[in-house]
């Protein structure tokens, strides 16, 4: 069976007039054009719905119960149409976004803040975990891209470069490798002078201990714990427990009186950070808004 919304439209319109003449003005045809559409209608459904005499047309029983069913698709037909432009328009939609949790707690906030202004019919839905979920989100189609420390270049999956990220030295205030120099002319802080204190370590698992781990090799650290979240680093650090390193993305969560951060100028520790997402799925209108929205603001380091 294959009924139109035009066929739908006209039978609608003869339905309300009950006149020939008047339906096919209202559908903007010529009469015979539309009683052709009622009679194609009448053929794709086997049945007469209605019934004709030179002074009336009146709906038959069967014309009486499609009626329902003819006003039902074509609230359904507008919906989706006005729900398709809304989209286009971006007045609605929805994005979802996986990244990583320093991206999420420090950077992201007023871009998205600025993103809802503009767009506030947008649904939103962010995802702050580390890179391996990350990219597991959108292999999935459970995001539509992620920020994340992955290079995730596979048949499914590409990824572009989106912002790098350098290290820094946390430490108390009142800790000898505070007083060391901000600058990156004079001396800088070596490998060798850290691992001289008790340090705190981010979890095996997360990307900041994993970069780390590479730059620091093979010299051993005094580790004397290991934590899963940056605020708990934090607190330690605050507490006297020992020092740490931390992306630059991270640092608004050190900014304590009782903490100090170094610039670490090492070249091997610099973090990159991927946009991934699917190859074989174009981005919705509002993903796409959003994209552009962050690619135009990516983190700048120093």
């Amino acid at each position: 069976m294959n009924i139109s919304i035009r066929q739908i439209d006209a039978f609608l319109a003869l339905a309300g007039q009950r006149h020939f003449t008047r339906a096919a003005a209202q559908c903007h045809l010529s009469q015979p054009a539309f009683s052709a559409l009622i009679r194609s209608l009448e053929d794709e459904l086997q049945v007469r719905l209605f019934d004709r005499s030179t002074r009336h047309v009146e709906l038959t029983a069967e014309g009486v119960n499609f009626t329902e069913s003819a006003h039902r698709i074509r609230a359904e037909v507008d919906r989706a149409i006005t729900g398709m432009r809304d989209a286009v328009t971006l007045k609605r939609g929805k994005v979802s976004i996986a990244l990583l949790p320093s991206l999420a707690a420090g950077w992201l906030p007023q871009r998205l803040a600025e993103f809802r202004k503009r767009f506030p019919g947008i649904e939103l839905e962010i995802a702050d975990v580390l890179s391996e979920p990350c990219i597991e989100l959108v292999a999935a189609g459970k995001a539509d891209f992620a920020l994340a420390a992955i290079r995730a270049d596979t048949p499914d999956l590409q990824a572009e470069p989106f912002c790098s990220d350098d290290f820094h030295l946390v430490c108390r205030a009142d800790h000898p490798l505070a007083r060391r120099p901000r600058s990156r002319a004079q001396q800088p802080i070596s490998i060798e002078q850290l691992a001289q204190y008790p340090f705190i370590h981010m979890a095996r698992h997360s990307s900041v201990r994993q970069f780390l781990e590479a730059a620091l090799h093979p010299q051993p650290m005094n580790s004397v714990m290991e934590v899963e979240q940056l605020a708990t680093v934090m607190g330690m650090v605050r507490a006297g427990l020992g020092i740490s390193v931390i992306p630059a993305l991270t640092l608004f969560h050190f900014q304590q009186d009782e903490l100090v951060t170094r610039a670490l100028h090492w070249p091997a520790l610099r973090r990159q950070i991927y946009l991934v997402r699917r190859r074989d799925r174009s981005l919705s209108v509002a993903a796409q808004a959003m994209y552009d929205t962050l690619m135009e603001n990516r983190p700048v380091m120093g």
